[in-house]
C-alpha cells in the first residue's frame, strides 16, 4: 500500500510539473495604430493614433478623444471604462473620461501641493488612483477629488518599469522586482525580477514579457510560467481574462490561452 502511494505521488507531482500554457490563435485584425491600450470582454478596442487621438472602437462605431496640448498620451486605463484615464507624462497631468469618452476631470499635478512628479497611473478603486511618484520613489494611492493621498508604500531602490491594477491589486514592476499590493497598500508577493521588461493584467492573469518572449502567473498561483507561443515581433501585448492579444504594428493577433 505504501509503495502504491509513492508511485501515485509521483506520478500526480509529475503530471503537474508538466503542465504547460499554450497560446491558440483564434484570430487577427489589421489595424494602424500608434498605442494599443485595452480591449474589453465585448472586443472593444481602445487605441492611440500617430495624431495622439484617443479611439474606442466596437463593432458598429468608433469614437475619439483628442486633446492636442497635452500631446502625446503615456499610458490609458480603460480597465473601469466609465472613468478612463489618460497620463499625459511631458505634462505631468491625468485626463479622466466617461465610456462616451467626454472629459469629467482632469488632475494637473503641477498645481496640487505638495507637488508630485508622476511617472507611472493606474486606475483604483472609488475616486482614487495608483501613483508612482519619482521624486519620492514610491506609490501612492491618490484620491483625485479630495486632492490627498490616502496611502503610501515603502520607497523602492529600483527604477519602475510598468504598472497595472484594478480595484484589488496593483502589480508595480522594477528593474529588480515584482511587486503584488492589496488595495490597502499592504505587499502581499514579491518576485525577483528575472529580466522582465513590461507587464499586462486581466482579473484572471497577469502576463509579462522579456524580450520577444511572454510568460504568466496566473491567479492563486506562485510560480511564473512561460508561454508556448509562435515567435513573434511583440511590439504590444494586452490580455484579457483568458485572451491573449499581440500586436505587431500592423497586426493585432488574438490567442486563446490554454493550460495543458
Amino acid at each position: 500500500m505504501r509503495k502504491l502511494f509513492y508511485i501515485l505521488f509521483l506520478f500526480g507531482f509529475n503530471c503537474f510539473s508538466q503542465q504547460q500554457v499554450k497560446a491558440s490563435i483564434k484570430d487577427s485584425t489589421y489595424l494602424k495604430a500608434k498605442s494599443i491600450f485595452g480591449v474589453d470582454a465585448f472586443e472593444t478596442l481602445y487605441y492611440a493614433t500617430k495624431d495622439n487621438s484617443f479611439h474606442k472602437k466596437t463593432k458598429d462605431t468608433t469614437i475619439t478623444y483628442s486633446n492636442f496640448q497635452l500631446g502625446e498620451i503615456t499610458s490609458a486605463n480603460t480597465f473601469n471604462s466609465l472613468k478612463i484615464n489618460l497620463f499625459y507624462q511631458n505634462f505631468n497631468t491625468v485626463i479622466i473620461l466617461d465610456n462616451r469618452l467626454a472629459e469629467i476631470y482632469k488632475i494637473d499635478f503641477n498645481r496640487i501641493q505638495p507637488y508630485k512628479n508622476v511617472s507611472f497611473v493606474s486606475t483604483g478603486f472609488d475616486n482614487t488612483l495608483w501613483v508612482f511618484n519619482q521624486d519620492l520613489q514610491q506609490l501612492e494611492l491618490f484620491d483625485y477629488k479630495t486632492n490627498k493621498i490616502r496611502l503610501k508604500t515603502v520607497p523602492v531602490q529600483s527604477d519602475v518599469l510598468d504598472l497595472k491594477s484594478d480595484y484589488n491589486n496593483c502589480y508595480m514592476l522594477t528593474e529588480n522586482f515584482l511587486y503584488i499590493y492589496n488595495y490597502f497598500g499592504s505587499l502581499i508577493a514579491k518576485h525577483t525580477n528575472e529580466g522582465y521588461e513590461s507587464l499586462a493584467f486581466s482579473k484572471a492573469h497577469l502576463v509579462l514579457r522579456k524580450a520577444e518572449r511572454l510568460y504568466i502567473l496566473q491567479k492563486n498561483k506562485l510560480k511564473i510560467e512561460s508561454i508556448e507561443h509562435p515567435n513573434l515581433l511583440i511590439n504590444q501585448f494586452l490580455v484579457t481574462n483568458e485572451t491573449l492579444y499581440i500586436y505587431d504594428d500592423k497586426t493585432l493577433r488574438q490567442y486563446q490561452l490554454k493550460i495543458e
